[in-house]
């Protein structure tokens, strides 16, 4: 079986980092924590750590997964991922992008495969540039903007100091989660995280 790419959506530079829009990215972060490894810049107008992801049966190293974070904008997400894809020969089966999730609950995660994109304009680009809509989501939970708080403005603020501690726990459970799917494949990932 050929390597996992892992996509953690986001927008680039250190005005957006701390951004709810930026979810996506912080997961990876605590995924190349695990990893012990540092992202370096890819031809795919890409951030990109190649390696081996959490610890298989028996003690050894995990799966290869190449961990993306696009230095493009969100919503031209799809440019960078297709490249990465073909570069690195990647099906649709085993791309999972991890992104934020107006429709959940803060602190909520869900898992899914294919499907609509929900107005989400990083998955529209990365469908588009992939010729289909099935692969893997991993989607983080934001919530919806207080009272009449444009969505766009919301997902470009910084999760406040209330927020933070719970964020922690929910980017660990998240990074959980993309190792169980990369090793068990998404059924069995759904099942732990959907009935947790």
């Amino acid at each position: 079986m050929g390597p996992w790419l892992v996509v953690g959506l986001g927008n680039p530079g250190q005005q957006y980092a701390g951004n709810r829009h930026n979810v996506g990215q912080m997961v990876l972060d605590v995924l190349a924590g695990r990893m012990n490894g540092s992202f370096t810049s890819h031809k795919a107008r890409a951030q990109v750590l190649d390696g081996r992801l959490g610890i298989a049966p028996g003690g050894a190293p995990g799966p290869r997964a190449i961990l993306a974070k696009p230095a493009s904008y969100m919503n031209v997400s799809g440019g960078p991922v297709g490249a990465l894809a073909k570069f690195y020969d990647v099906p649709p089966e085993r791309l999972l992008v991890v992104h934020d999730e107006l429709d959940l609950p803060a602190d909520t995660l869900r898992l899914k495969l294919g499907g609509g994109e929900g107005g989400h304009n990083g998955l529209k680009s990365i469908s588009s540039a992939l010729g289909t809509k099935n692969y893997l989501r991993l989607r983080v939970g934001i919530g919806r903007p207080p009272g009449r708080m444009d969505p766009a403005d919301y997902v470009l603020r910084d999760f406040s100091a209330v927020e933070r501690p719970g964020l922690a726990v929910t980017l660990e459970e998240a990074a959980d989660a993309v190792e169980e799917v990369v090793q068990l494949g998404l059924e069995k990932a759904q099942q732990r995280l959907h009935t947790a």
